[in-house]
């Protein structure tokens, strides 16, 4: 299945999941804790399952794994989190998505990702480049770290260092112009992809968290790394995702 495809199909999935949280959105529902600040809510259960059957039927034999529903990979595989940003959407914040991707042998192959309180969608993949909203968009041209823009994370157990990841956020913050944070890792990779952001590091992610955004992002000219440098692991989730210019000088910050 070519890449473009696959984005077609992640595209409409997506759009057709989007709706299940707007139903939900500012409603304040009822959260349970699968980890210390994890949260799911129904809405998160009823877009996977939503996702699941869309995606079997318009992509049958392709394997699925999915946030809350798990699964395993093989080959070309779906990665998708439902609901991107439960913490915000539990709270009334407007950055949460559906995300949609897929991942070969050779990496991230093409996705989707739908915000759709922010009204916002992105897509991308190899073959045909990225879009913001309809229009094709493309990394920053921001060519030193003091004048970036960046965005990253913290995992939701705060308690060990340096994996709450603290430590490099206070090194960071003094190098660069701003750090922002969303609390979608989806979006963040994608506001990379569309020029927003200039650069993003996190740790500790999974795959479902990263595959579309990193999809997109690189259809966009982004350079993805772990936070070595070297190679990146997906689902391990150490990553630093720029426009390519600041590459190097974030990672020398960011790595351990």
């Amino acid at each position: 299945m070519r890449s473009p495809d696959l984005t077609q199909i992640a595209l409409e999935v997506a759009r057709g999941a989007a709706p299940i949280l707007l139903a939900g959105y500012r409603s304040r529902p009822r959260a349970t804790e699968k980890a210390r600040s994890d949260l799911v809510t129904e809405y998160d259960l009823r877009s996977e399952a939503f996702i699941r059957e869309e995606l079997a039927r318009l992509s049958p034999g392709v394997a699925l794994v999915g946030e809350e529903q798990g699964g395993t990979a093989h080959g070309l595989t779906w990665y998708c989190d439902p609901l991107d940003g439960t913490m915000n959407f539990v709270h009334g914040l407007p950055f949460f998505c559906v995300s949609i991707g897929a991942m070969d042998d050779a990496g991230p192959l093409a996705g989707a990702v739908v915000a759709p309180a922010l009204g916002l969608e992105w897509w991308g993949d190899r073959e045909g480049g990225a879009h913001r909203n309809g229009e094709p968009c493309r990394v920053s041209d921001t060519a030193a770290l003091r004048d970036a823009l960046l965005a990253t994370g913290f995992p939701p157990d705060r308690s060990r260092e340096p994996e709450n990841n603290l430590p490099t956020f206070s090194r960071v913050m003094r190098e660069v112009r701003g750090v922002r944070r969303c609390g979608s890792a989806a979006i963040d990779c994608c506001l990379v992809a569309d020029g927003t952001f200039d650069g993003y590091w996190e740790r500790a992610l999974h795959a479902w968290d990263l595959v579309a955004g990193c999809a997109i992002a690189l259809a966009a000219g982004a350079r993805l790394t772990s936070r070595s440098g070297g190679p990146v692991d997906l689902t391990v989730g150490h990553l630093a995702l720029t426009n390519g210019r600041i590459h190097d000088e974030l990672v020398a910050l960011v790595r351990d």
